[in-house]
């Protein structure tokens, strides 16, 4: 199963200091370990969309790709067996390679039952949030899992409060929404976008329509800080990386949500 999810990205900063903005964004959704997708599409070697191991799955940089994820499963008593490990993520185009964030998905029966959030800054760090039920049952979009912020990612946001994840996944539709929570500041992050497969044709347009994949969105990223700046939002210098690569959320309570 390789498909190509043509979503929508919408971005809107909660508190004293307001600021909203959407744009289209070209994401893969991807059984791996996988041989070659569709022409233009290619894992671990170059090609006009590619995906590689070394970009996922660890360190920066620096990664083993789904043997990974399996270990980080298998560390926390998850049923491997029968299950698939796919990976979503905006895959590198041409030279250029950055993700905000990628989502390692552990399915059983179709389903989502465990994820891990692969966030990355623009300042070169990462950092891994595991989630999942205690019983690893289904994951569905009205469940509300949390993890605790431990990354400097916005040079806007302080490294305090909580994520918290709604993880919509059918067999034809991405549905995620992230809300950062500090106080009355935060963030509300969402993904939308029909699930196709990839094919040339789809791969070819999403290039001519949305030119230089991740170099445009980091160019993005870049322009929304401006704005924030220009705004006189208060700006916070580049702040030491977690101590550890990965650490675990919990799915809310009753009384939490």
């Amino acid at each position: 199963m390789i498909d190509h999810i043509a979503g929508q990205t919408f971005h809107a900063r909660r508190g004293q200091l307001k600021n909203a903005f959407q744009y289209g964004v070209d994401f893969v959704l991807a059984d791996l370990p996988a041989a070659d997708g569709p022409g233009l599409l290619s894992f671990n070697r170059f090609n006009l969309w590619h995906i590689s191991d070394r970009d996922h799955g660890g360190p920066r940089g620096h990664g083993r790709g789904v043997d990974w994820f399996r270990d980080i499963l298998a560390a926390r008593g998850f049923p491997l067996e029968g299950a698939r490990l796919v990976l979503l993520t905006q895959p590198s185009f041409l030279w250029f390679q950055f993700n905000p964030v990628s989502f390692w998905i552990a399915l059983r029966d179709d389903q989502p039952c465990a994820f891990v959030a692969e966030v990355n800054s623009t300042f070169g760090q990462r950092h891994c949030y595991v989630c999942a039920h205690d019983d690893f049952r289904p994951i569905l979009r009205t469940d509300r899992l949390t993890a605790t912020k431990l990354m400097h990612v916005s040079p806007f946001q302080k490294i305090a409060g909580e994520y918290h994840f709604n993880f919509g996944l059918t067999d034809s539709s991405v549905d995620i929404r992230i809300t950062y929570e500090n106080g009355r500041e935060g963030v509300i992050a969402t993904l939308k976008g029909n699930r196709r497969p990839a094919t040339n044709n789809s791969l070819a347009w999403s290039a001519l329509r949305r030119p230089f994949g991740a170099a445009r969105v980091l160019a993005l990223i870049h322009w929304q800080a401006l704005i924030l700046y220009l705004k006189r939002a208060p700006f916070l210098k580049r702040q030491p990386p977690p101590e550890t690569l990965v650490s675990n959320g919990h799915a809310l309570s009753e009384n939490e949500a």
